[in-house]
């Protein structure tokens, strides 16, 4: 049997009230459960930190036979080396169509509280809406509400879940996700050969019943923001995470080199950030990008980011081609690594670390 991160006891409780009925009801000032005593650092000043200068990918270019692509795979692996994430542009998907998803995210939130607890999740599930689950007493929650959806398989799908308002945000979601799909595979097979190795190396350990989970995220203003993260620090525990930013308002931030940079905007862009399984299957010459959510003052704040994760039957391990005497093997095996992150995550920690060999 494969070997995996222990699972640190937990029992999940419920939130009494959601965070957006919470700030309609007392105001912006932030509860005690969501503030960090000694503050958030740079967050209380958040145009002070510079930008992050993130490497622009054709998807479209991938995908294609020709010599440019040598060159949009260099560009590829020199991005997944450095920063972990890069901006996807010609993967598609219309301006038009991402404003589609971005307003039904929206209309979805702006619904009345009775009809939009018609998908709570339950006390001990993820999928649902509402807040993620309290798991020790000393957690500090996270400054959002959310709906958190599995897309894929689709046999595993809880349609109960499924807002069927706004009328139209089932289709939308069944159209972004099959999309979302085609990048996914296009950009395995250039990690892969980005790394000179064989095309489905990557895909073949994501394998046919992989999962697909999309969170749509509401980050309300708050007017002591400086107490409050929408999102903790921490690296996702999938192979790519794929993001849809609001349009307007900025809030997600990378660490690199000991440095908190702001993720710019580019509306016609998708950001893609590889995740602790991909770092695994690189033997770590892939890096997993720290990042958080900070939280406007004033403005109100959407996204949604759909995490791509292997089967959880399959063993995630560094590929053969990647492990030699002069790089010898960084990681174990594992199995089922999105089972044990999230009661990792919720302490600011990652179970990538028990892995490492």
């Amino acid at each position: 049997m494969a070997d995996h991160p222990p699972s640190p006891p937990a029992k999940a409780e419920p939130i009494s009230e959601c965070l957006q009925e919470l700030v309609a009801n007392k105001g912006g000032e932030p509860p005690g459960r969501y503030c960090y005593k000694d503050g958030v650092g740079e967050v209380l000043d958040t145009s002070s930190l510079p930008l992050m200068k993130i490497p622009i990918i054709d998807i479209g270019l991938l995908a294609s036979p020709t010599s440019i692509c040598r060159e949009e795979l260099e560009k590829l692996h020199s991005a997944l080396s450095s920063c972990g994430c890069f901006m996807s542009i010609n993967h598609g998907m219309t301006s038009s169509f991402l404003d589609e998803v971005r307003l039904a995210t929206k209309k979805f939130f702006a619904l009345p509280m009775e009809e939009k607890q018609k998908y709570a999740r339950e006390v001990d599930a993820m999928e649902g809406y509402g807040n993620d689950m309290i798991l020790s007493e000393d957690q500090v929650l996270d400054w959002n509400d959310r709906l958190y959806l599995l897309a894929s398989p689709e046999d595993q799908r809880q349609l109960r879940y499924w807002p069927e308002s706004p009328a139209n945000f089932r289709e939308t979601l069944f159209e972004y996700t099959s999309k979302l799909r085609l990048i996914t595979e296009v950009v395995l097979k250039a990690m892969a050969r980005s790394l000179n190795l064989e095309n489905n190396c990557f895909l073949d350990k994501y394998g046919a019943r992989a999962i697909m989970q999309a969170r749509f995220n509401f980050f309300p203003p708050c007017s002591r923001h400086h107490l409050v993260l929408g999102l903790k620090s921490h690296s996702d525990g999938s192979v790519i995470t794929i993001v849809l930013q609001d349009k307007e308002v900025e809030g997600l931030q990378f660490l690199k080199d000991d440095q908190w940079f702001r993720v710019p905007i580019i509306p016609e862009a998708l950001l893609i950030n590889i995740g602790e399984q991909a770092e695994i299957l690189s033997n770590g010459l892939f890096k997993s990008p720290i990042h958080r959510v900070v939280i406007n003052p004033e403005r109100e704040r959407f996204s949604l980011a759909v995490f791509c994760s292997p089967d959880p039957d399959n063993e995630i391990e560094p590929v053969d081609g990647l492990v030699s005497k002069t790089r010898p093997r960084q990681y174990k095996k594992v199995k089922n690594y999105v089972g044990n992150y999230f009661q990792y995550y919720q302490r600011g920690k990652s179970p990538i670390e028990a892995l490492k060999t």
